[in-house]
């Protein structure tokens, strides 16, 4: 070392400026040096994948709450006391009905211009949306109050045929031949009936408990020990008595439930959610086996899966396709049908899901089959979502705002056959068309989707 060097760092160690100079500058060159190794470190990682692009939603939903389908005298066949009153017509959505729908709308408004699919305010994306309602007072109500809640104040139009018309979209086209209908049914069944019929058993003693207390009715659910069967009624399978009774009154306990009833107007005094839990094993059971079943559920359920199958691929190709609903650049197509149709469609795919509160495969008030199309901007390739959403019973009762942060009970729903190429719920979009096409009974199809028909109507809302 030299003498000089040697005196340099004697003046530091003596020079409190020179010191500090002589640390900022060292600290310069380790910032320098650790930069460079990070960019280094960074450009050697894989980019961040872009997150995907939600394209088109179909969303398959059960009407709202509505009032029991039997007339009052029918109903008291069942029941010690009466009925409470509904202050709306046999099967007709109710003004709480039409409250939660409205709220329903306004969670996927909410989610749907978080993904950037529609805009929250304004009615720039009214003509993006299509929704086609059946033509019961029910389902066109449900209809209308989404089209309220989604684009407030746009006039969204709903489509449907004229009121009280058939619309084989919902009810399915040709006939199911009813000796294979009922033999399939009877094949499903036949493993399991002693087991089934010991659950549901318990079932059938709660409810006839609700429905009585201590005293009699007309008809007396619970009288004798049962066996449990289907059969035809007319060309439609049916599940035998008294369980196909107990599948509609359960049923219909719910929607005293979710309707809000109080006091004596909820299941006479005597209804709560663990009783209604177990009654509901009955609806849950005539669910499955006449809806579900795989024969039953494609003859009734083809036609309307087809178009839907049909709308995602317009969406997806750009192009337009005959049976498409809706037109080429609509993001949200909304069918306003019924549990069956649900039900048929889920019997179709193989479709399960199992909300919190409720039985597995329960299709409530309101309850939707949700179909996305995405976009991986990366590779440019579409894939299909599917999930099951409904508002929980209690969410329901207490009609309940929904937000993002507090959503109805939500579940990804995966399509066997689908897994082979991705582990979660997602579907590449060619083999969700080839799955489906599969699945689909072209013997129970129609090319027209309804939009095409002379009795077609279209109104708007206010």
């Amino acid at each position: 070392m030299t003498n000089d060097h040697c005196d340099s760092h004697r003046h530091e160690a003596h020079n409190p400026k020179a010191r500090l100079r002589h640390s900022r500058t060292t600290r310069m060159r380790y910032s320098r040096l650790m930069a460079t190794m990070l960019a280094a470190l960074l450009a050697a990682l894989p980019a961040a994948a872009a997150p995907p692009q939600l394209k088109y939603v179909v969303i398959i939903t059960r009407h709202g709450v509505r009032s029991p389908t039997w007339d009052a005298s029918r109903l008291s066949q069942y029941s010690a006391e009466p009925w409470p009153q509904w202050g709306v017509p046999p099967g007709d959505l109710t003004p709480r009905g039409r409250k939660l729908i409205l709220l329903m709308g306004a969670y996927y408004r909410d989610w749907l211009s978080r993904q950037r699919l529609l805009s929250r305010e304004g009615c720039q994306d009214a003509g993006r949306v299509y929704i086609w309602a059946d033509t019961d007072q029910r389902t066109l109500e449900t209809g209308r109050a989404f089209a309220a809640s989604l684009q407030p104040g746009c006039g969204l139009a709903i489509h449907s045929r004229t009121e009280g018309e058939k619309d084989p979209l919902f009810s399915g086209i040709g006939t199911p031949d009813p000796e294979l209908g009922l033999k399939a049914v009877r094949d499903r069944l036949a493993p399991d009936s002693d087991k089934l019929l010991s659950e549901l058993r318990p079932a059938l003693v709660t409810l006839q408990s609700v429905l009585t207390g201590a005293q009699k009715a007309p008809q007396m659910l619970a009288s004798s020990p049962p066996e449990i069967d289907v059969s035809l009624h007319g060309k439609s399978v049916e599940l035998s008595q008294p369980f196909a009774a107990g599948a509609t009154l359960s049923e219909d306990l719910l929607l005293e439930y979710a309707d809000g009833m109080q006091g004596k107007d909820l299941g006479w005094g005597r209804l709560n959610n663990l009783n209604l839990y177990q009654v509901l094993a009955l609806h849950s059971a005539e669910s499955d086996l006449v809806r579900r079943t795989p024969y039953l559920s494609r003859a009734r359920g083809s036609n309307l899966l087809v178009h839907v199958l049909e709308s995602i691929e317009q969406s997806a190709t750009g192009r337009s396709v005959p049976g498409a609903l809706g037109r080429t650049g609509d993001r949200l197509l909304i069918l306003c049908g019924h549990d069956t149709n649900l039900s048929n469609i889920s019997g179709i795919l193989g479709l399960s899901w199992h909300l919190r509160g409720y039985r597995p495969d329960e299709t409530p008030p309101g309850g939707a089959l949700v179909f996305s199309l995405w976009r991986d901007p990366d590779s440019g390739q579409d894939f299909v979502t599917t999930q099951f959403v409904a508002q929980t019973l209690d969410q329901m009762r207490n009609v309940v705002r929904l937000t993002i942060s507090t959503p109805p009970a939500e579940e990804d729903v995966s399509i066997p056959g689908c897994e082979a190429v991705r582990h979660d719920a997602a579907c590449s979009w060619p083999l969700f068309e080839s799955t489906l096409h599969r699945a689909i009974d072209p013997a129970f199809v129609s090319p027209d989707a309804g939009s095409g028909d002379p009795q077609h109507r279209t109104d708007q809302t206010q």
